[in-house]
């Protein structure tokens, strides 16, 4: 089966609901493990790759949670098929760059995603929507509990589990969340945010992770060192930092609301209207007005439409969805052109933004809602 079909549509995708997921837009555990007495992936010649590919994608093929799995080379997909799955947060930009020896096993749901001979020689992660971080381990866990019997690790008593990275060494978890937090930047806060969330010892990144910009205003929060620590502490941890975060974010689209309506409405007003009406646009800026949409049905001023359409168009306005809906390779420019064709069409049923009378904005979520 092609990769394209075997995709679940992103309008299905985005209807999928969590706990706080007007602002955590969802919550991914990976983990990172090594076969004992294999050179790394970045070490190892082509042959020791294939082999280490051949031992460990039956051995994934056979956990229950891949039944009727995607399962292939990263040779064999495409350039487009392999920034789709980065698009949609599959697997990550360096796996995408990998061909012969590397591998990919996706589950039906998109909610387990194993990477093999990416820099470790399995990372295998699951994702849920919203806040769901202590599902998303749990599920994991169980999935490498089985592995772990099937597959030798590589495992030291003092180190933990031997990773290529040493910022990976011991538990080899990345425990993370990606937010959006368009309250916080349009107040001007996020810059504090950030600092105080790296000097408790998490990364903040951008939407694509490491060394990538916060498009959207999107933003990752994870766990920088995996030694001497836990995987449940490490998600504890992180989860009350995340609740926090959510707070500080309410905080500020409500006091933005209450204090400077007007400039937050000018803002939705003018996204809207570009997106609407434009001929060109850019992936860029795409991302960055549909996040003030996306804010502006959070807060009420679209009140006949769902969330999930303005999810569904982060995804599809991005280059290389675009690209396979129109069957090849294009031109930045032409992208330009079909991306605002295809925001026209898409947002030529939404109404203009309404208004909110004094007072009547929506009930803001609490961090123990």
């Amino acid at each position: 089966m092609q990769l394209g079909e075997f995709l679940i549509p992103p309008a299905e995708s985005t209807r999928r609901k969590g706990p706080h997921d007007r602002i955590v837009m969802s919550s991914r555990v990976r983990l990172a493990r090594n076969i004992k007495n294999a050179s790394f992936p970045g070490w190892a010649k082509k042959a020791e790759r294939v082999r280490v590919l051949e031992l460990i994608r039956p051995a994934v093929e056979a956990l229950p949670e891949m039944k009727g799995a995607f399962s292939g080379t990263m040779d064999s997909l495409s350039a487009l098929d392999k920034q789709m799955l980065v698009e949609r947060h599959l697997i990550s930009r360096e796996h995408a760059a990998k061909s012969a020896g590397s591998g990919l096993v996706l589950n039906r749901d998109e909610t387990f995603c194993f990477m093999i001979n990416e820099e470790d020689h399995l990372r295998m992660q699951t994702l849920c929507p919203g806040l769901q971080l202590r599902q998303a381990w749990s599920a994991i866990d169980q999935a490498d509990s089985a592995l772990e019997h099937k597959l030798d690790y590589a495992f030291s008593p003092e180190l933990g589990y031997l990773t290529a990275c040493p910022t990976n060494l011991g538990t080899g978890i990345r425990v993370s969340a990606m937010l959006h937090l368009p309250g916080l930047v349009l107040a001007e806060q996020i810059n504090p945010i950030i600092q105080s969330v790296n000097k408790l010892g998490l990364a903040v990144r951008g939407l694509y992770g490491e060394g990538t910009e916060a498009l959207g205003n999107v933003f990752q929060v994870s766990n920088q060192m995996t030694l001497g620590e836990s995987e449940g502490a490490i998600v504890e941890r992180l989860e009350k930092v995340l609740s926090q975060i959510i707070e500080h974010e309410e905080n500020a689209r409500g006091t933005l609301l209450e204090k400077k309506a007007k400039t937050v409405y000018n803002h939705i007003g003018r996204a809207y209207g570009i997106l609407a009406n434009s001929h060109s646009i850019s992936s860029k800026e795409t991302m960055n007005l549909l996040s003030l949409m996306r804010l502006g049905m959070d807060v009420g001023l679209f009140p006949s439409e769902d969330r999930s359409l303005v999810d569904e168009l982060f995804i599809l306005t991005q280059p290389a969805h675009l690209q396979k809906q129109h069957s090849g390779k294009l031109p930045a420019e032409e992208r330009d052109l079909l991306r605002a064709d295809m925001l026209r069409e898409r947002l030529r049923r939404v109404s203009r933004p309404i208004e909110q009378a004094p007072g009547a904005g929506p009930e803001l979520d609490k961090p123990g809602k």
